[in-house]
């Protein structure tokens, strides 16, 4: 089972890009679990086509520990198990908190165990990395954690942010930096920015996805653009980077 959590800055295009790294996983015919750590629940909403989902947090709230583990997952694209974690009611609680428990929730029933995955991929906002949005981090949860960014300064500064976590965290058998993903802007000098972030972490660029319509046209149709329009060039672009980071991980 190969563990990879994908960190970064709300709204840099994180979950699509781990929904369509999910579907270019189950397309090659691998078990995926994709697991959303981010209070909005919409991580997997491309994957299962529909509008919304039971989250961790919610089953909790509503039933305590009396719940199965059907409950928690919906089956999306190619079999791929979607789970989110889920956030606080609003103003009360802390929505860290969710990520811990839908973790720990998805260990307690055997998760791992009873779908068997290949890949499971942990969507993780990286505007803050403490409390429970550094748990994907820890051990025995992601074995890679990767970064992505546009060239955009508040962007490259969560992606920094990432890194020192990473870096404070090790020797307590937490996840290491897999590199970066560069999700393009099109802003002035994007790539030289990129590589200077990666420069200072000591870090790579993994790969690159360029700003397109297509990514758009796929959302309005409520699916990856993997699953939508599998003959573009941007679909091409997923599948190249899901055999990029899988590469990263096979070699650490």
């Amino acid at each position: 089972m190969i563990k990879i959590a994908i960190y970064g800055k709300g709204g840099i295009g994180k979950s699509t890009t781990v929904s369509n790294l999910a579907a270019a996983f189950a397309d090659q015919g691998k078990k995926v679990m994709q697991i959303g750590c981010d209070p909005k629940a919409d991580s997997t909403l491309a994957l299962h086509g529909q509008s919304d989902i039971t989250t961790v947090l919610d089953l909790v709230r509503e039933k305590k520990n009396k719940f199965t583990l059907e409950e928690m997952v919906k089956v999306g694209y190619k079999g791929i198990i979607c789970v989110e974690a889920g956030g606080p009611t609003p103003g009360l609680g802390c929505a860290g908190r969710g990520i811990i428990a839908a973790l720990d929730k998805l260990k307690e029933k055997g998760a791992y165990d009873v779908y068997s995955p290949d890949i499971v991929l942990y969507d993780v906002l990286g505007d803050v990395v403490c409390g429970g949005f550094s748990m994907p981090m820890r051990g025995g949860y992601a074995d890679k954690v990767f970064v992505i960014t546009s060239g955009e300064n508040m962007a490259i500064h969560a992606a920094a942010n990432i890194a020192v976590a990473l870096e404070n965290f090790q020797g307590r058998g937490y996840a290491s930096l897999g590199g970066v993903i560069l999700n393009k802007r099109n802003v002035k000098d994007e790539e030289k920015k990129v590589q200077e972030l990666c420069d200072d972490i000591g870090s790579s660029i993994v790969g690159t996805l360029s700003q397109s319509e297509i990514v758009t046209d796929a959302e309005d149709l409520g699916k990856t653009v993997i699953e939508a329009f599998p003959e573009s060039d941007m679909a091409d672009e997923y599948r190249k980077l899901a055999d990029q980071i899988l590469a990263v991980c096979k070699n650490a």
